[in-house]
């Protein structure tokens, strides 16, 4: 039987504008508009077949809309984590509440601090990068919780962005893609393929071939469209003020959790 195809967002809160920022200038984020990107974002995600599901609002935390931060998804695991922004990590408890109540395996980065958004997934190997926000105790207890579950986890350092999904993301046949200014060392990355657009960098698999894409990258998009996939432009130019991108707006839960 085919699992559901299921994925967590959370509403932008009402102090979204006062998001922190790493490597970028803060400029005005419009709050109207950036809701109205949200919910076009959630209907491409429903349009490709997905159901949504809520995490709760979280109105104190203007970066909670970036929900793929609060958890990873591992098969039928969910590994809760410990933001390393102090005042992020208020978003986890929603995130938390929320997969415990559809049944998932719940585990926690106890010790160290890590982001969902430096966690890429390639078939059986999971690079997780090593940046201001994940640091070496939370790439090792990662490791720890992973292994036993035939996942093996390579540490990744990364200088130049937010997070390591900021500058690489794969492909659905393991290409990893990535804006070369942006990325620390390209001849790490097996099967590395270059966009010639920074936001680019970021592709969310929404399955059967199509692939969801900034709309401020149409040439990035021509280059993975001649490559056999498809497409999907979202507007998510508020939340890329924030250094967000199409990846930090949701979760996908793409494995049933375990029988009781």
């Amino acid at each position: 039987m085919t699992s559901p195809r299921r994925a967590l967002i959370r509403q932008p809160a009402p102090r979204l504008a006062e998001g922190l920022l790493t490597h970028i200038e803060r400029v005005p984020v419009d709050y109207p508009l950036a809701c109205g990107q949200w919910f076009s974002y959630v209907e491409a995600l429903t349009a490709a077949g997905w159901q949504t599901i809520e995490v709760p609002p979280a109105p104190d935390c203007p970066d909670g809309v970036f929900v793929e931060d609060t958890v990873v998804m591992v098969g039928d695991t969910a590994i809760i984590t410990n933001p390393g922004a102090r005042v992020r990590r208020p978003e986890t408890i929603g995130t938390a509440e929320v997969l415990r109540d559809l049944d998932f395996r719940l585990e926690w980065i106890s010790a160290g601090t890590l982001d969902g958004g430096d966690v890429l997934k390639v078939g059986t190997t999971i690079y997780v990068g090593r940046t201001l926000r994940t640091n070496a105790a939370g790439v090792a207890t990662l490791r720890q919780i992973c292994e036993p579950l035939g996942f093996t986890v390579i540490a990744v350092p990364v200088s130049k962005v937010l997070h390591l999904k900021s500058a690489v993301t794969a492909l659905p046949d393991g290409t990893i893609i990535g804006y070369p200014p942006l990325v620390d060392d390209q001849q790490f990355w097996p099967h590395f393929r270059p966009v010639p657009e920074e936001s680019g960098s970021h592709v969310v698999d929404l399955g059967d071939g199509r692939l969801l894409m900034a709309a401020s990258a149409p040439r990035s998009a021509e280059l993975i469209a001649d490559l056999g996939f498809t497409p999907v432009p979202v507007d998510i130019s508020e939340f890329e003020k924030l250094e967000g991108c199409v990846t930090c707006l949701s979760v996908r839960l793409r494995h049933s959790p375990p029988a009781p």
